[in-house]
């Protein structure tokens, strides 16, 4: 059966991190249960990223889902991974478990992110509904990436429908175990947050009156060290 969950190697190398950088930001990949966020995270990952993978044994039958996509381990606890963004700025990733009985992790990951990529897979949209839910809830900005085991059998906006998405949520398709695409998920993010910036900023009076100086704004453009 067709899997690109995170019993696939990550392919990243190792990079030191800067001793110029001083600005972190911080983006959580959340979903259902092997709906490929931790392929997600160590595919674009700059250094070989942090899991927790257990192998799913018997003592999980009846708690976990069953393993019906090929899958054979499980994050257990979350993953985590890095991507410079220039001299001063880092993303770190950090990638939530998908079973329920780990969703309570999930608001102390949700805390000081600046945004979140919600995965989902289409043979069980019902699994993304949580978290949408707590981002939501948390009131954290968020995009949808539809994970694509395989040629999609629905649009795009099937697939928002379906989730009952808002025009203004993002959704965007992605192949979780290729880095030039999981790039472009969280380049998708990045514009979605500074839109939802800017628009508030329009919105204070404050802002209309007394602009402050320019600040430079947060690209995902990697640069040429980055593998």
């Amino acid at each position: 059966m067709a899997s690109n969950g995170s019993d696939l190697p990550p392919a990243a190398g190792r990079t030191p991190l800067r001793a110029t950088a001083d600005n972190a930001l911080k983006i959580v990949v959340v979903g259902g249960f092997g709906v490929g966020k931790t392929t997600l995270v160590g595919s674009v990952s700059e250094i070989r990223p942090l899991n927790t993978e257990e192998v799913m044994t018997k003592a999980g039958e009846g708690i976990d889902p069953a393993g019906a996509w090929g899958k054979r381990s499980t994050t257990v606890a979350f993953d985590f991974g890095r991507i410079t963004l220039s001299e001063s700025q880092v993303l770190y990733l950090f990638g939530a478990p998908g079973q329920e009985r780990f969703w309570f992790l999930w608001d102390r990951l949700f805390s000081g992110a600046l945004g979140a990529v919600v995965l989902v897979d289409t043979r069980r949209l019902e699994d993304s509904w949580y978290a949408i839910d707590r981002l939501e809830h948390h009131g954290t900005p968020f995009i949808v990436a539809r994970n694509n085991f395989g040629e999609p059998t629905h649009t795009l906006d099937q697939v928002r429908e379906a989730l009952d998405l808002s025009a203004e949520v993002p959704l965007v398709d992605c192949d979780a175990r290729d880095r030039e695409s999981g790039k472009r998920v969280l380049i998708e993010l990045v514009r979605h947050l500074t839109a939802l910036a800017e628009a508030e900023a329009a919105a204070l009076p404050e802002a209309r009156t007394a602009p402050e100086a320019p600040q430079a704004p947060v690209t995902l453009e990697y640069e040429e060290s980055t593998p």
